[in-house]
């Protein structure tokens, strides 16, 4: 999940809340979205292999 921060950055977050905090992982930040999708793409192919 991308989020566009006020200061113009993206922010990727984890789809699953964090149980003990409620909120979700902050899973980096990012100057273009273009970067976060990639690195998205990257968390989701280390997860499956």
């Amino acid at each position: 999940m991308i989020r566009k921060l006020p200061s113009g950055k993206y922010r990727l977050y984890s789809q699953k809340k964090d149980p003990k905090t409620g909120k979700r992982r902050n899973l980096g930040t990012f100057n273009t979205r273009k970067a976060a999708e990639k690195h998205e793409r990257e968390i989701h192919f280390f997860k499956k292999h």
